[in-house]
């Protein structure tokens, strides 16, 4: 199975390149176990699908404890046909919809608990889509239960699901839904995210 990102992040600050070259070096802890590639527009990290939403928010933290308002944007995929199977993905843990919902959910919201705190708040909004498959409503209904009882700050819009909260519990609920939600056995599933930190905005 494929699994990747491809991410940008936008400091709103005139010293934005200092910030993104130095915010990217949170992902060195990541360089064994991930594939990483920065060109002029995004950066693309391809691994173990477990870790790519970790590798997300340490990268959004350090852009956001500069104190600057900051964006990430970016693509999640798992099971892409035009990505070839490669080793560095491999992983141990179960993917998509293996067993009930309520089960799977069940196993998120543990491991969503057990996710630290970074005193960092973000506010964000999704959009999932479950790829070849007659349950595509289904999952996306399980994905907006899973995020509604994992604690975060959720609310429906147009098109995409509103979520708020700590950058730990919300990146760890995030990587959960991509992990548990959708086709099994490398079926395709990608998520669209925009999370927001330090926004000068009123909150809605």
């Amino acid at each position: 199975m494929y699994s990747g990102v491809q991410f940008s992040i936008y400091p709103m600050a005139d010293d934005f390149v200092g910030i993104i070259t130095g915010a990217l070096g949170a992902l060195d802890p990541y360089r064994e176990r991930l594939r990483i590639e920065t060109d002029d527009v995004s950066t693309l990290l391809v691994g173990p699908p477990e870790l790519l939403f970790p590798a997300l928010r340490d990268v959004h933290v350090a852009v956001a404890r500069s104190g600057v308002h900051c964006v990430l944007s970016a693509t999640v995929s798992r099971g892409c046909p035009g990505g070839e199977d490669q080793s560095i993905c491999d992983t141990d843990r179960v993917i998509g919809a293996v067993g009930p919902l309520a089960e799977r959910i069940e196993g998120a919201l543990e491991r969503i608990a057990d996710a630290g705190r970074t005193s960092q708040d973000v506010t964000g909004q999704l959009a999932l889509y479950v790829l070849g498959s007659d349950t595509h409503m289904a999952e996306v209904a399980g994905c907006i239960e899973l995020l509604e009882q994992s604690g975060l700050r959720v609310k429906m819009k147009n098109f995409v699901t509103k979520f708020a909260g700590d950058a730990g519990p919300v990146y760890a609920a995030l990587g959960e839904t991509f992990m548990r939600i959708g086709p099994p056995d490398g079926g395709h599933l990608t998520l669209d995210l925009t999370v927001s930190a330090n926004s000068p905005s009123p909150k809605g």
